[in-house]
């Protein structure tokens, strides 16, 4: 499954790599042949973030899944991390 081919490339090449800045990457996504990378850690709001996704992951999972067309940063917000807001505004009201 090309899942869990991404997920491998992520473990042994990629997060390595991100774990001399104290971050790590995981795939959040396929859709059309894109996968969608989220960046954790000390790379999560990192501003060179699209530039490491580009330079660093892509190339990492482009070489290895010939079934993947493009990588892309998702800079989406988690449902976790939503909730846990929804949680703090209904305290405060």
């Amino acid at each position: 499954m090309i899942e869990e081919k991404i997920n491998k490339v992520l473990l042994e090449d990629v997060n390595p790599e991100l774990a001399s800045h104290g971050g790590r990457a995981e795939l959040s996504g396929i859709q059309d042949g894109v996968a969608k990378i989220k960046l954790l850690g000390g790379c999560m709001n990192c501003p060179s973030g699209k530039d490491t996704v580009e330079l660093v992951v892509k190339e990492h999972i482009m070489s290895s899944c010939s079934e993947i067309k493009d990588v892309v940063l998702d800079t989406s917000v988690s449902a976790d991390l939503l909730d846990m807001a929804r949680k703090i505004l209904d305290k405060s009201n």
